[in-house]
Formats: C-alpha cells, sequence, structure tokens
C-alpha cells in the first residue's frame, strides 16, 4: 500500500508520495493549495495515478514546545477535507522543521534558491513521509517482538474516511 503526505501551505502544497511496499518516499509535485483542495478533482486525478494509496498524511505545523504552531487549525480543515475528498484515512503528523531541513538538503545539493522555491515544499513532505514510513516499520517490528499492537483511536468521517492524530518524532 502506498501512503501520499501533503504539505499544506497557505499558498502551495506539497505532495509525496511511497513506494508500493510503504518503504521509500519520493517528492511528487507541488500545486497550488486553491486548485488541490478546491473541488477536489486535481487531488482525485493525482490519486488516480496511484490507486493503490491507502492512507494520507498530513503535516501539522507544531511549535519547538510541541504544541499547535499559529497554522494548525487552517491544516487540520484542509486535511478534513481531503478526508471528505478521497474517502481515504488521513493522519496529521508532527512536520516541525521539515521545510527547514528541505532547504538544507536542497543547498547542499547545490540547488539555487529559486530551485528551491519551486520544490522545498515537496521535498519536505517527502522528509516527513520518510519519517512516518520509518516510525511505522520500527513500531511494527517493535510489535512483532512484543507479539501484539496496541489499538489507535481516530474520529470516523463522515464518508467513511477517518482522520487520526498521531504525532511522529
Amino acid at each position: 500500500m502506498r501512503v501520499m503526505a501533503l504539505d499544506i501551505g497557505e499558498k502551495r502544497v506539497g505532495i509525496a508520495i511511497s513506494d508500493p511496499a510503504g518503504l521509500v518516499a519520493m517528492p511528487l509535485a507541488v500545486l497550488g493549495a486553491p486548485r488541490l483542495l478546491g473541488d477536489g478533482a486535481e487531488l482525485k486525478r493525482l490519486l488516480s495515478d496511484y490507486d493503490d494509496v491507502g492512507l494520507v498524511i498530513v503535516g501539522l505545523p507544531m511549535t519547538m514546545g510541541g504544541l499547535n504552531g499559529p497554522q494548525a487549525d487552517r491544516v487540520r480543515v484542509a486535511g478534513e477535507r481531503v478526508a471528505e475528498l478521497t474517502r481515504l484515512p488521513v493522519r496529521f503528523v508532527d512536520e516541525r522543521l521539515s521545510s527547514v531541513e528541505a532547504k538544507r538538503r536542497m543547498a547542499e545539493a547545490g540547488a539555487s534558491a529559486r530551485a528551491q522555491r519551486g520544490s522545498v515544499d515537496m521535498v519536505a513532505a517527502s522528509l516527513v513521509l520518510q519519517s512516518f514510513l520509518d516510525s511505522e516499520r520500527n513500531e511494527q517490528d517493535r510489535h512483532s517482538t512484543q507479539g501484539g499492537r496496541d489499538g489507535e483511536s481516530g474520529r470516523g468521517g463522515e464518508n467513511g474516511a477517518s482522520v487520526h492524530d498521531r504525532w511522529v518524532p
């Protein structure tokens, strides 16, 4: 099953996708936020290219103290809209410093400031997604050696989609 990640900003949304095994995150695209989240057509088109997506994660802007940042409410509303449009489960994950790290890595790779401007959101989404995938794999490994898995709680959405709160380090 693939996992799609969204780094939702006010103007742009960075998108990343995992490989089918859910091991590796890859930057996919950057689209305008109104275009992606408006009527959902662009998001559905992207998902149709990857028909095995089973989960969407949305980066939630947190403060360094672990509290919701000033944009968190807006991102939560957008994430709930994604669940409604796609009928896929959505998980919110901590995205602290993902854009800073994306810019640092792109600069180290020699990307100009201009190139970074167009790509940093999807690179940030891929960093958040890779952290999520690694965390999930580590958790599965830990539970397989302990012989069980604790249940997760979430809120069920209207259309069968669910929105979960899950904080990934």
